[in-house]
C-alpha cells in the first residue's frame, strides 16, 4: 500500500541552508520511525514537491541522498520503495590511512569552495561545444562504471568540463592544476577498496552527474549550484565518517 502525503506530516521547508538536506532529513526520519513502512513507496515526486514546496530538483537531490543510505530504490513505472528501515551507506573502502583522509578532506573543501560557483557559471554559458564535451564525459563516466572500472579518469573529465564551460580560464587552469588525483578515488589503495560498496557508491555519483548535468544543460543556475554543493558535501561527509573510526 502506498504512503500517502494526506496520511504524513510533512512540513515545507524554509529557505535558508539545503533545502534538499531540509527534505531528505524529514523523509529519513519518517522511514527510521517506521511511519512509512519497509515495502511501501513514497509519494510521488509531484506530491512531494506540492507537499514540501519545492522544485523537481531539490526532491532528486533528496532522493539520491536517500538511496546512498540504502533506505529506498527507485524503478521506473513502479515508484521509489522503502527498502530497510536502518540507514547503511555505502562506503567504498573497507578502511583509509588518517593521512589520506586527511589529503581528501582538504582537496574536497577546496573544491566546495569553487565547483558550485563553476556549475552555475557553467548554466549561465555554455554553449554548443560545451554541451557536446558535458554530454560525452558524463557517457564516458557511464561506460567506465558499466565496465566496473572506479571511473577515476572519466569522473575528473566531467569536472573539469563543467570548468571549462565557465569560460573562465581561471577555474579551467585551476582544474587542470587539481588532475585526476583531485578525485577522492585516487588516493584509495586497490586492496582497501570494497567492489561492491564501490559500485553501489558509483551508482550513487552516476546518478549525481546526472542531475548536475541536466541542471547545467537546463541553463538553472540555481539548481547547478544546489546539485553540485550537494553531490560534493555527500562525498565529503561520507571521508569523514572514516577520520571518527
Amino acid at each position: 500500500m502506498s504512503a500517502e502525503t494526506a496520511g504524513l506530516k510533512l512540513n515545507r521547508v524554509a529557505r535558508q541552508g539545503s533545502l534538499s538536506a531540509h527534505v531528505a532529513d524529514q523523509l529519513e526520519a519518517l522511514i527510521l520511525e517506521g511511519k512509512v513502512k519497509v515495502g511501501e513507496k513514497l509519494p510521488t515526486e509531484s506530491q512531494l514537491c506540492d507537499s514540501f514546496g519545492v522544485s523537481r530538483t531539490v526532491i532528486r537531490e533528496a532522493m539520491t541522498h536517500l538511496k546512498s543510505l540504502g533506505l529506498v530504490a527507485t524503478r521506473r513505472g513502479v515508484g521509489t520503495t522503502v527498502l530497510r528501515a536502518e540507514a547503511v551507506e555505502a562506503r567504498p573502502a573497507e578502511r583509509i590511512s588518517s593521512t589520506t583522509v586527511e589529503d581528501i578532506l582538504h582537496v574536497l573543501e577546496l573544491r566546495l569552495a569553487m565547483e558550485p560557483a563553476a556549475a552555475e557559471l557553467a548554466a549561465l554559458r555554455h554553449d554548443a561545444e560545451d554541451r557536446r564535451r558535458l554530454e560525452a564525459t558524463h557517457a564516458a563516466f557511464v561506460q567506465a562504471h558499466a565496465e566496473q572500472s572506479l571511473a577515476r579518469v572519466e569522473d575528473y573529465e566531467f569536472h573539469h568540463a563543467i570548468a571549462r564551460a565557465t569560460h573562465n580560464p581561471v577555474f579551467d587552469q585551476l582544474y587542470e592544476q587539481l588532475s585526476p588525483s583531485g578525485i577522492p578515488r585516487a588516493k584509495l589503495l586497490s586492496i582497501d577498496i570494497n567492489p561492491a560498496a564501490a559500485a553501489r557508491y558509483l551508482e550513487r555519483v552516476q546518478e549525481e552527474h546526472a542531475y548536475i548535468l541536466e541542471a547545467i544543460l537546463a541553463r538553472d543556475p540555481e539548481a547547478a549550484r544546489e546539485t553540485m554543493f550537494q553531490h560534493l558535501n555527500r562525498s565529503r561527509n561520507l571521508y569523514l565518517q572514516y577520520q571518527e573510526n
